[in-house]
């Protein structure tokens, strides 16, 4: 979040004399004496005009200001999932400073009804971290997404973007817990609400009313339950809020199959769009030995002040696994664990500062010294390091066959040289002899290094600082063969300069290099001495019985980075519905996902699954 950073607090389990589970910070009770799913159905779902109003829609957004023990969030979903007119989709947003972890909400959860029961565990099965920031879970076979929020509410609601039909008002009370209730937190609503959005809570307190009408919602008070005599209603003023237009499926073509194209078109696909990816390489000429061999890492990073870089790649590796957990065979990515290995005692004693500052929770990374990572890693670390238990391995060749495969993905083989709007709305594109290849409602340009010369055909791009410091980097690695008798180390992917991941199909690999200034990637002798230097810095000598064994392969390419080595992921100004996913550097797998994901929330006014100074920050600038 901007500003200092701050670790997160957890909330502590406790319960009051009556056995009602109550907050040790705010000394408030999380539900009133009516029980919560009760005050879920009366105070939220009746308040709000629910199920009828989501009934015929497309799609449906409650924002929820403390999710608490979740029981709202349960309620809603049971009542949306009976509804056979519900909206086809439903997303849910909910704030919350002080998260449970997830022990004490299945504690929470025991005496719920049966029919509640199949949900918690489905929402167990996905609980985040307890990570500061956006959390985004899909729920009930994609047609249910909840968009978690942790942190301070004064911060955290001036981050978020959707485009809300209902608010579910339900912090503690004003008395305890004043910043849930405060003239700015009801702007930031009227900011995220569309036109007639509604709003409910159980609180009838003058100022609360006073300041919801200032804010632009006309507000009654109403029959409270469970002994309360009043509770608040309220819906947004005629004229004020978002006015989206009807949702399309649109038409969209992806320029360039890497993974920056196939995270893209798989996650726009999966919200009904009609999905063409351009590229020059027929994949279907591709041997399945060639697309099989080989292996990439996507761990996050992590620096003190949790930078822009840390929390983009957070959410990345978050976003990577939802989207692509579900994928068969060898295309699904091997949740195997990294280890960041210190490369001296000061980084090592670093790394431990970082995290003492940082208050993460181990189960997300954790310390650990020489011997604790010398047994995770089956070979020897000299000085400790962190522990990414959730970071994964994954086969690229495979995982791009896959997405570009997916359902309402369609490859196409060409070279995408000219772009044309249409006056009507909608591209033309063109290949380098004239020929029209085809029309889409939206354009994507995920086509690295090319980008600024397929962009310069549409627009003056010195309007774009960004793209002139847009650097072309040519890169290696080496793989190596692992006979069937040899030790199959390292058990997960270890990296420090340069990194080695665990051994796939009789094949390991380490890498990488990075060579500016060249005009040829190419895999060179050179390439493969310059990775052994690096890892044999921080690597004793026979640590990998494989690496330096035999002569290796290798496979090479080329990156495009940034000066920031931030991603850019925007669409294009002045040129409606044309868009760039580009300069992913060496961080492919972390971006493709969530590039996806962001650009269907644009498209669909869906709850975004990043903040909006991280958006700001990878923006076509």
């Amino acid at each position: 979040m901007s500003g200092p950073y701050e670790p997160l607090t957890p909330a502590v389990w406790q319960e009051n004399a009556q056995g009602v589970p109550c907050s040790t910070l705010f000394d408030d009770v999380y539900h009133g004496a009516a029980g919560p799913l009760a005050q879920a159905q009366q105070v939220f779902l009746r308040g709000n005009e629910l199920p009828a109003r989501w009934r015929g829609r497309d799609a449906f957004t409650i924002c929820e200001t403390g999710f608490g023990l979740g029981q709202n969030f349960l309620a809603a979903w049971q009542a949306w999932r009976d509804d056979p007119q519900r909206s086809a989709r439903l997303h849910y947003l909910s704030f919350e400073a002080h998260p449970f972890a997830l022990p004490d909400l299945r504690r929470a959860w025991v005496g719920l009804p049966a029919g509640l029961q199949p949900l918690a565990d489905e929402l167990a099965a996905q609980w985040p971290p307890l990570l500061p920031g956006l959390h985004q879970l899909t729920l009930q076979s994609g047609g249910l997404s909840l968009t978690l929020v942790f942190g301070d509410i004064r911060r955290t609601a001036r981050q978020v973007q959707a485009c809300v039909d209902a608010f579910f008002l339900d912090g503690f009370a004003p008395r305890v817990n004043p910043a849930m209730w405060s003239p700015a937190l009801f702007g930031q609503l009227r900011r995220l609400a569309r036109a007639g959005a509604t709003a409910a809570t159980w609180c009838a307190a003058g100022q609360v009313r006073r300041d919801l009408r200032d804010a632009g919602f006309l507000v009654n008070k109403v029959p409270g339950v469970a002994g309360k005599r009043d509770m608040t209603i309220a819906v947004l003023r005629p004229g004020l809020g978002q006015t989206p237009g009807p949702r399309r499926r649109l038409s969209v073509a992806v320029v360039g199959a890497g993974l920056a194209g196939a995270g893209l078109a798989q996650s726009l696909a999966l919200r009904g769009h009609q999905v063409q990816v351009w590229d020059p390489l027929d994949i279907d000429r591709v041997p399945a030995a060639v697309r099989s061999r080989g292996a990439a890492a996507l761990v996050p990073a992590l620096s003190p002040d949790d930078d822009t870089r840390s929390r983009l790649s957070r959410v990345g590796l978050q976003r990577a696994w939802a989207r692509w957990a579900g994928l068969a065979g060898d295309a699904r990515p091997d949740p195997c664990g990294a280890l960041v290995c210190a490369q001296s005692p000061q980084q090592a004693l670093t790394q431990q500062q970082a995290l003492t500052r940082l208050g993460f929770p181990a189960d997300w990374v954790r310390w650990l010294d020489a011997a604790q990572a010398s047994r995770q890693a089956g070979i020897p670390i000299a000085y400790g390091g962190l522990w990414f238990a959730q970071a994964l391995r994954v086969c690229p060749g495979e995982l791009q066959a896959a997405l570009l495969t997916s359902p309402g993905v369609q490859y196409r083989t060409g070279t995408v040289t000219e772009l044309l709007p249409l006056s009507s709305g909608g591209w033309q594109f063109k290949s380098a002899d004239g020929r029209l290849l085809g029309e889409a409602d939206q354009v994507v340009l995920a086509t690295a290094r090319q980008t600024p010369a397929l962009l310069a055909r549409v627009a003056e791009i010195s309007a774009w600082p960004v793209l002139s410091g847009l650097t072309p980097l040519a890169g290696q690695v080496s793989l190596y063969p692992v006979p069937a008798d040899m030790p199959a180390v390292p058990r997960c992917v270890v990296s420090g300069q340069g990194y080695c991941l665990p051994p796939r199909q009789g094949w390991a690999v380490a890498g990488s290099t990075y060579r500016p200034h060249v005009s040829v990637a190419e895999v060179d002798e050179a390439g493969h001495r310059d990775i052994l230097r690096r890892i044999g810095g921080w690597l004793p000598d026979a640590a990998l019985p494989w690496l330096g064994a035999a002569a290796p392969e290798g496979w090479a390419g080329w990156r495009a980075a940034t000066r920031d080595h931030l991603p850019i992921i925007d669409a294009v100004a002045q040129h409606p519905g044309l868009w760039l996913a580009c300069a992913y550097g060496s961080r492919g797998l972390s971006w493709s996902a969530l590039a996806g994901d962001l650009m269907a929330a644009r498209l669909d006014d869906e709850p975004w699954p990043i903040e909006r100074e991280l958006q700001h920050r990878i923006r076509l600038r």
